[in-house]
């Protein structure tokens, strides 16, 4: 008895009818077996997962009872189709029984929930067709259908089910919190505008916290979208509220709830400058170790020997370099690029261990260019060595390139990219730079539209 039944659900998964109809001809009462037997769920639910209208159409034809059936999720398979978007099988379903679309799974949502929360648009209007009042029902914690639909970011549900539902608009959750409550929590710029224009919406509702929408705002982690939500706010005259009349919270400013909003962010910025402080150490030390090596052990080495005759004009002097002898120039200018990254690793680490506040983006910024150029100077030291220990008659092999000009290519391709860093991080600190001050004006600029508002709400009140 068992292998048909088993059957019956390998041709649900696949969708074909004529399976379904033999196994009945063998068994006609193969599907009140089902009903009846404790399955996790029904082949009903089964097709109407995987969309198999044709499936569908011949079992519910021949056993309607099953559209009505729960699954161990207690859902349905109106349920099932309606999350999974599949227009023509929620159609069908609905033509047997219109009222399971008032069906609530174990997470008490119906079919008409699941769509919206999935942004199954096509059918959720067959859903709110067949039964309008199923767009009215709440969860246990007063949370709406729109607040599902903010919830989720689905905002082309909302829209649709604005129409049906427009006494939702301004409803609150457990927590007081209306749809543009969660909008502007959940930084939904799209979603806020569309709120903020929709006719009866009331942007400066309060929730349990005694916060508008504003408040909202203003308490959460900036973000890039906060001046584009607060120009929507605004237009919509949203304020901050008068938390005077709220005796169980102290009245704060918006200056004070930027404070309490940015702790987190100060703190993250702290652990960025420390990992910054101790990377800027790490790369100086290594730095001033290799320059100092270099300069006590230049390349090729010192004489051994004291007051022998090398050329006509160069004598040996036992512990003097052999490159400044053979070679002044490129020892000149070797030790010129030498010492540069030893001093400027020596003040690095110098102002880092001195206890200077260098709590600054910009002072870090400086430290890094000072790095760079120690790094740059090390490169020209390395270049300058091997073209002084390689022979002029040094054989290339295959290669036509000689190795000065390679090191040359080499030399200034690292500049131009150093160059090219350089300048992009600069353009990049002068537009944050740009930005914080345009952020900073806006703040001030509502920070008093906010104040005068409150003065005037005293003023009329005191009236």
């Amino acid at each position: 008895m068992e292998a048909p039944q088993n059957m019956l659900f390998e041709a649900a998964a696949r969708g074909c009818v004529i399976s379904l109809q033999q196994l009945l001809i063998d068994d006609p009462l193969i599907l009140d077996r089902v009903i009846i037997n404790h399955y996790s769920e029904t082949p009903l639910h089964v097709a109407a997962m995987l969309g198999h209208i044709d499936f569908v159409n011949e079992i519910i034809h021949i056993k309607p009872q099953l559209t009505n059936e729960l699954n161990s999720q207690l859902s349905s398979p109106l349920h099932l189709a309606s999350a999974k978007g599949h227009v023509d099988v929620v159609r069908a379903l609905l033509s047997v029984d219109s009222r399971t679309c008032l069906n609530r799974d174990r997470n008490e949502l119906t079919p008409l929930h699941l769509a919206a929360i999935k942004g199954r648009d096509e059918v959720m209007k067959l859903l709110i067709q067949a039964q309008p009042d199923a767009a009215r029902l709440k969860l246990s914690g007063d949370e709406t259908i729109l607040h599902l639909c903010v919830k989720h970011c689905q905002l082309e549900a909302l829209k649709l089910l604005l129409i049906s539902v427009p006494e939702f608009l301004n409803s609150k959750d457990a927590d007081g919190n209306t749809v543009l409550h969660l909008a502007v929590g959940d930084k939904q710029v799209e979603t806020i505008k569309f709120l903020v224009s929709v006719g009866g919406v009331e942007v400066n509702v309060v929730n349990h916290e005694g916060m508008t929408a504003v408040d909202v705002l203003i308490r959460s982690r900036r973000d890039v979208r906060d001046s584009e939500i607060e120009e929507s706010l605004k237009q919509a005259r949203g304020f901050v509220s008068n938390m005077e009349t709220n005796k169980n919270r102290p009245l704060l400013n918006r200056r004070n709830q930027n404070d309490n909003s940015w702790d987190g962010l100060m703190k993250q910025h702290g652990a960025w400058l420390e990992q910054k402080k101790s990377a800027l150490m790490i790369v100086a030390i290594l730095i001033a170790t290799m320059a100092f090596q270099v300069g006590v052990n230049p390349p090729s080495g010192v004489w051994q020997d004291n007051s022998v005759k090398i050329s006509r004009d160069v004598f040996s002097h036992a512990g003097l370099s052999v490159m400044a002898s053979n070679f002044p120039t490129s020892y000149f200018l070797f030790y010129i690029f030498n010492a540069i990254p030893f001093v400027a690793s020596l003040s690095i680490i110098l102002l880092l261990i001195s206890g200077l506040p260098l709590r600054r983006r910009f002072f870090m910024w400086i430290l890094m260019v000072i790095t760079w150029i120690a790094i740059t100077a090390i490169a020209l030291c390395y270049a300058i060595a091997v073209s002084v220990v390689t022979p002029d008659d040094y054989d290339y092999g295959e290669s036509e390139i000689p190795i000065t000009l390679l090191i040359i290519i080499v030399t200034y391709g690292w500049i131009i990219l150093m160059a090219l860093l350089l300048i992009a991080h600069t353009i990049r600190m002068i537009v944050k730079f740009v930005k914080k001050l345009k952020k900073r004006k806006l703040e001030r600029k509502s920070f008093a539209a906010a104040a005068s508002q409150r003065n005037n709400g005293n003023s009329i009140t005191a009236v």
